[in-house]
């Protein structure tokens, strides 16, 4: 790698190799309040307009559908934890992937990152995308659905222009993430007050111990582990701060603070938007309605209707803005590890973010919209999403018996990760068996990356003409993007590198 770094900054126009790694370097400009910004950015997106319906399916009744919604925010304060220790254990951006590259080598670590990149985020993004184009439209076309085209031309407008917005400036994406959050809380209040003052009103028959608890059907543990996978999905997301780790003013203070503030609100948030739901629709309304919220807003809001939609669109648009942010910096961190092509591992000589890593995650976001199918992969890259988790925390025991002198600056008790990768198991083993063939499809997925490492990355005495190859595409990106390889915080790196040399 070291060797690449030399070639490449060596070919800029008029630009020195000692000047250019004085200067550049991911900004950290991710403080407090954008750490959380990100983190519930991130978790409330599209879920909680759209999960309440699956979980209540698969609970049964009202009352056991809450228990899940507060335990599956209890579930990832866990999984939270446990990342936190590794966050500032292991103080690289890239999340789950670095992590277990760090942790179990590179074939583990690329075969997520594979996943990911191929499908996981792009695929995420395009959903995300159509749901905001969808929402935005439906106004214009209230009898019907709006147009397959406008639809992918809206989405994909939206992509570009958020994407243009990351390549310019940290700063202005963070700043459009710290504003859409608080668009997306001040929505969910909206919810909560509009429903709390129905309570008040004595609209709360569904939300009696004695109705709440009257199941549809004979509850089993099969159909409750899918009420979890249901919830899971609006939760997903609470990980992603770890993916920008370098960017975070003082990680080791603010990634665990921003963790234990967010995750919390959040859970106390979508409980109690859960309860304002219930209280002006029985359980049979919401199973029949395809946008609760939107719904919700019908019911009760009256002329003001239209806020919800719109809410919506808003909420839609800073998840697609934060899966932006992070998903680019998971290519640019595997990049950094050999794991992908150099160039992506590059950031603009003055505006100090990754353009090539944007770029391609737009690209393949544009992709997977013309494909159309987007809910079909989705289906098929959720597993793998909750087979990392699981993993990365099976990494998390494993440094610990492994490395046990490391430099910890958090360590969580061993009851948590124990704990989570039980709840984990559970979980995965009744996906398994409800849905074989998608997990594996799923799987399928993630191993067709085994050949691609083996040749790309472990194999090192590849024809030369494919070396000159790189060599020439990737001086010819670096010109057009004007890129060039930034420079490590060694303050970041060295106690990780310290406890290797102990070790």
């Amino acid at each position: 790698t070291n060797s690449y770094t030399s070639y490449y900054t060596l070919h800029g126009n008029n630009i020195q190799k000692t000047n250019i790694f004085d200067r550049v370097t991911l900004k950290k400009e991710i403080g407090l309040m954008s750490a959380c910004a990100i983190i519930i950015g991130n978790i409330i997106g599209s879920g909680i307009f759209i999960s309440p319906k699956g979980v209540l399916e698969h609970a049964g009744s009202v009352g056991l559908s809450l228990i899940v919604w507060m335990l599956g925010g209890g579930i990832c304060t866990l999984g939270s934890m446990c990342y936190a220790e590794l966050g500032v254990t292991i103080p690289k951006s890239g999340g789950d992937y670095s992590y277990v590259t760090e942790i179990f080598g590179g074939l583990v670590g690329f075969l997520l990152l594979w996943s990911a990149v191929l499908i996981m985020y792009p695929t995420t993004l395009a959903v995300i995308a159509l749901t905001f184009s969808n929402y935005v439209l439906q106004p214009a076309f209230q009898n019907c659905l709006p147009p397959y085209i406008a639809t992918r031309l809206l989405a994909t407008i939206c992509i570009l222009f958020l994407t243009w917005v990351n390549c310019s400036s940290v700063r202005w994406a963070t700043r459009i993430q710290d504003v859409f959050t608080v668009g997306k809380l001040l929505a969910l209040a909206l919810i909560i007050v509009v429903g709390l003052v129905q309570i008040c009103r004595g609209h709360y028959d569904a939300l009696r111990p004695s109705v709440a608890f009257e199941f549809s059907g004979d509850p089993s543990v099969g159909q409750i582990a899918l009420a979890f996978l249901q919830a899971s999905f609006a939760y997903s997301g609470w990980n992603f701060l770890n993916y920008v780790t370098e960017e975070v003013v003082e990680p080791r203070k603010n990634l665990p603070r921003a963790i234990y503030i967010s995750i919390p609100l959040v859970t106390l948030v979508y409980t109690m938007t859960n309860i304002a739901y219930f209280s002006s629709m029985t359980p049979e309304e919401l199973l029949a309605s395809n946008a609760v919220a939107v719904t919700f807003g019908e019911k009760l809001l009256g002329i003001f209707s239209w806020v919800m939609p719109i809410s919506v669109a808003l909420s839609t648009f800073g998840g697609i803005n934060g899966y932006l942010f992070t998903s680019s910096r998971l290519c640019f961190s595997g990049a950094r590890e050999g794991h992908l092509p150099y160039l992506l591992a590059m950031i603009h000589l003055k505006n100090c973010t990754p353009i090539p890593a944007l770029l391609v995650c737009c690209i393949a976001t544009i992709i997977i919209l013309c494909i159309g199918e987007t809910h079909n992969l989705i289906n098929y890259v959720s597993f793998i999403n909750y087979l990392s988790y699981g993993v990365t925390i099976a990494g998390l025991l494993y440094l610990r018996k492994k490395r046990p002198h490391l430099h910890r600056p958090i360590k969580v008790n061993m009851l948590i990760p124990i704990s989570y990768l039980i709840f984990w198991a559970v979980l995965l083993c009744f996906s398994l068996y409800s849905e074989p063939v998608v997990c594996g499809l799923g799987m399928v997925i993630m191993l067709t990356g085994v050949p691609v490492y083996f040749i790309g990355v472990h194999w090192k005495n590849k024809p030369k003409w494919i070396y000159r190859v790189v060599e020439r595409v990737t001086y010819m990106g670096q010109k057009l993007c004007f890129v060039v390889f930034p420079q490590e915080d060694p303050s970041e790196t060295e106690p990780l590198t310290a406890s290797k040399v102990n070790d």
